[in-house]
């Protein structure tokens, strides 16, 4: 799912012109709008092994990973507080216990990520790990969030952080170790988790993206949600870049191309559909396209400085 606008960029006439016309930045979206696209994030999709101990078990839109080891289960997002009962059959269809779930990790405290980390805490008992940044959003039920939609579409169950995680803390169940790293702009507490597993006898690099996308009506100059959030970004960009990646996942089936892999997947295709580092490397081409581009509209709208 790609949630950022479009700018059209007028070109320079030459050098005299006068006037280059400043571009038009959308403003946020009506909650209609918002509305219409979180209800089509919902519809069920069959849960699925990917690779090692990690397992699909979200929606066709919002993603989550359960990771399974002996010790008990981690479970990267829960979506939608409606979504749970989705993910409760997709855990119990591939034969595990929702009870075993130990831990519940987020990509970022969203409410189609997080919004369901409340149900879930209260039916497993599991504990809630958390960057600091994403702390004050997830305890506030989304009240904190500087996402700019309409207020009523974001908030959803608050849910206490039981324990927060520092960027490049490891976190250790039952022999299987995620690392997290800070990847702050989408939310102040965005967190990329990585991992190694080992399929057919070869060690691979898996990255869980946290999303990097500009959301409709989201300012990076004047109007930005917090002073440091274009070097955020800029580290961000720089810190995904230099992480080792054979297969990447995401939090929205579209930013990994969740279909068609799941289909040739299905077909039996060989090797694994999901190793796939030049799509990782492709996916944050783009990404850091559309952050640069958005930067260089909102430069060219500011009127200019001083007298002429």
């Amino acid at each position: 799912m790609r949630l950022r606008p479009l700018f059209f960029l007028a070109a320079l006439l030459g050098p005299a012109a006068a006037v280059r016309p400043a571009p038009t930045l959308p403003p946020p979206p009506s909650r209609a709008w918002v509305q219409h696209l979180f209800d089509s994030l919902k519809a069920p999709v069959p849960p699925r092994r990917l690779v090692g101990d990690i397992y699909y078990v979200g929606a066709s839109g919002v993603s989550s990973y359960l990771i399974t080891t002996p010790a008990g289960h981690f479970l990267l997002d829960t979506g939608f507080e409606d979504t749970v009962p989705l993910i409760r059959r997709s855990v119990e269809q591939l034969g595990f216990r929702l009870a075993d779930i130990r831990i519940i990790l987020s990509s970022h405290a969203h409410i189609d990520h997080t919004g369901g980390h409340a149900l879930m805490q209260r039916l497993t008992g599991a504990r809630v790990y958390a960057s600091a940044g994403d702390q004050a959003v997830l305890e506030s039920g989304g009240a904190a969030d500087f996402i700019p939609f309409p207020r009523d579409t974001i908030r959803y169950a608050p849910v206490k952080v039981d324990h927060v995680v520092a960027d490049g803390e490891q976190v250790t169940l039952g022999g299987v170790t995620l690392t997290a790293h800070l990847t702050p702009g989408h939310t102040r507490g965005a967190t990329t988790w990585t991992m190694a597993v080992t399929e057919d006898h070869r060690v691979l690099q898996v990255v869980f993206f946290s999303s990097t996308t500009l959301n409709p009506g989201t300012r990076l100059r004047r109007g930005a949600p917090y002073p440091e959030f274009v070097a955020d970004y800029e580290r961000t960009f720089a810190k995904l870049k230099a992480l080792p990646c054979d297969i990447f996942f995401a939090p929205h089936g579209g930013q990994f191309a969740m279909a068609d892999k799941f289909a040739r997947q299905e077909r039996g295709e060989q090797p694994n559909p999901f190793i796939d580092p030049a799509g990782w490397h492709a996916l944050l081409v783009s990404a850091e396209k559309a952050f640069r581009d958005q930067l260089a509209a909102e430069q060219a709208a500011e009127p200019p400085r001083g007298g002429g």
